[in-house]
């Protein structure tokens, strides 16, 4: 199964939970006057991004809130590069989830669904 396709497939089988995941598109291309346009997050970030549901504790009493979650997502012999993995460290310092998903099963643990 290629990258695309397991995107594609963590997406529909994870975006009934509560989670939300996008495609998250990265790299640059030059215009029609020849001006480079960036698109994307930043280089490194994660190929699905989105937000998962919690319920937070009593100083939110009963109000649940988006946790912003990362997802690489890597055929089986994929490798990590480092801007990824400096990205995906980032959410998680600052309390996200993220990871790294060579399955629907990994995307779920990722995002502690399971």
């Amino acid at each position: 199964m290629s990258e695309q396709e397991l995107q594609q497939r963590i997406r529909l089988q994870l975006g009934s939970s509560p989670v939300r995941l996008w495609r998250n598109n990265v790299g640059a291309l030059r215009d029609e006057r020849g001006r480079l346009v960036t698109y994307g997050l930043c280089k490194g970030s994660s190929d699905l991004i989105g937000l998962r549901q919690v319920l937070i504790g009593p100083e939110h009493l009963g109000q649940t809130m988006a946790v912003f979650s990362a997802i690489e997502v890597k055929a089986p012999k994929g490798r990590l590069r480092e801007e990824q993995r400096s990205f995906l460290e980032l959410v998680e310092r600052f309390g996200g989830y993220s990871g790294v998903a060579t399955s629907v099963e990994e995307a779920a643990r990722v995002l502690k669904l399971s």
